[in-house]
């Protein structure tokens, strides 16, 4: 094939090696070769495995070649997000303190996708701990949106977005506590999506907050997302009748979106949005999330992840977290010391949320909600306290979501569809459709 290799998604490639016009070694090759050009500028991978890359497409390869490929993803290369755990490659959490830190088992996302025989290309800045949206890591380098230079790629999976928007892999992983899977593929203009809390073990994956975090994949396309996040639930994915999906979907939008300032832009694609489902058939309706604030809910979410992240930390590293940066330690040790009472008010807030929302959906199949409420801003600008206000609502309880790009001029906008806690199948459906949506 005389086409950029790396330009494909997973479909076009089974569809290629089916073919016999290129195999997994090829297109593992024809990656680590853009990793190689592209990433001293953008610092989106922080460790390649040139050699274990090629050992699992040559292994891919040869599957292909008798005729027995292990599904949809085999020979499909991917990257992971630098908190999860893989033997035999440092996992830093994006800090210098775990710099030298060798992990003795594969963490279970890990495991599942390479079960399925996807190639692991490397590991993928972050923002240190994950406990910030910018990706300007004082360790490993500031990512850069290869959308615009100087730009952030949000975060904290930053490298994980930069890397699948420049094409320098077909998949990443990422990591998501207020936002960080969706905040970062709405700056960079691809697709990201989290699963139902439990649905995905997080084990071997280093913690922000356990009671917030979940693991999900980026893609440029909504069939890559929903093969991927099909392989990590263990479930098959049906075939899907793109029109159909749209019909008679109950969407319901929340009234306290407004209430966070939105960039002119976003809210153009955020009407957009809503005027095309109706245009598809859907039914879009207002309706009430009594105890949602989005500025207070995003500050409970935000003092979980510090008293969280400080417990995890100082029992890692102890009271100095030698290995930190002092703006990471300052925010560490404030969240150490929070007194009861606001914990207690901020896992009341979690707890509040999730309570009502059974109520919320009885009468919507999803909520439909910008995903950001800005585009991607330079690294010398400083991050807006906003980033998470809407993102943080899926952490919080405990919901799958899925954030997709909106035709737009200039940096890209995003919205984002959240359904029930439980409901994962529904949003890999619409995340399927989502490839012809704005057709």
């Amino acid at each position: 094939m005389h086409q950029d290799l790396t330009l494909l998604n997973s479909a076009a490639l089974q569809q290629a090696y089916a073919q016999g016009l290129t195999d997994p070694v090829a297109v593992t090759r024809a990656h680590l070769a853009r990793i190689a050009q592209r990433n001293p500028a953008l610092q989106a991978f922080v460790h390649v495995c040139e050699e274990l890359a090629l050992q699992q497409a040559q292994a891919s390869a040869k599957r292909l070649a008798g005729g027995q490929p292990l599904g949809p993803l085999d020979g499909v290369v991917m990257a992971l997000k630098d908190n999860i755990d893989v033997v035999g490659m440092p996992c830093t959490a994006g800090t210098a303190a775990y710099a030298q830190r060798m992990p003795e088992h594969d963490a279970p996302v890990y495991q599942r996708l390479r079960d399925a025989g996807m190639v692991l290309l490397g590991k993928l800045n972050m923002h240190e701990a994950a406990l910030g949206a910018t990706t300007d890591n004082p360790v490993y380098g500031r990512c850069i949106n290869p959308l615009r230079e100087g730009h952030t790629p949000g975060g904290s999976s930053g490298g994980s977005a930069a890397a699948v928007a420049d094409h320098l892999c077909t998949i990443a992983m990422g990591t998501d506590t207020m936002g960080s899977v969706r905040i970062p593929a709405a700056y960079c203009g691809v697709m990201g999506m989290i699963p139902t809390r439990t649905r995905i073990p997080m084990d071997g994956i280093v913690p922000l907050s356990p009671t917030l975090d979940v693991a999900g994949p980026l893609a440029r396309s909504g069939h890559d997302l929903a093969q991927t996040m099909a392989c990590l639930l263990g479930i098959r994915l049906a075939p899907v009748a793109q029109a159909s999906v749209w019909r008679g979907l109950r969407v319901g939008i929340l009234p306290q979106t407004h209430e966070v300032d939105m960039a002119p832009t976003v809210h153009q694609a955020w009407q957009a949005t809503q005027q095309r489902l109706q245009t598809l058939g859907a039914q879009v309706q207002t309706v009430h999330f009594p105890d949602w604030s989005p500025a207070r809910n995003r500050l409970h979410a935000l003092l979980m992840s510090e008293w969280e992240g400080a417990d995890y930390w100082l029992n890692a590293l102890g009271p100095e977290l030698p290995g930190l940066s002092a703006g990471l330690q300052k925010m560490l040790h404030y969240g150490a010391r929070l007194g009861p009472e606001k914990r207690q008010a901020s896992q009341a807030a979690i707890d509040g949320l999730r309570a009502q929302a059974g109520a919320v959906f009885a009468d919507i199949d999803v909520l439909l909600l910008p995903t950001t409420p800005h585009t991607a801003f330079a690294h010398t600008n400083a991050a807006p306290a906003s980033q998470a206000d809407w993102a943080c609502l899926a952490n919080m309880l405990g919901a799958p979501a899925l954030s997709f790009p909106c035709p737009t001029e200039g940096l890209p906008v995003s919205c984002q569809l959240l359904a029930a806690p439980g409901q994962d199948e529904r949003l890999l459906s619409l995340a399927c459709a989502l490839d012809t949506f704005w057709d």
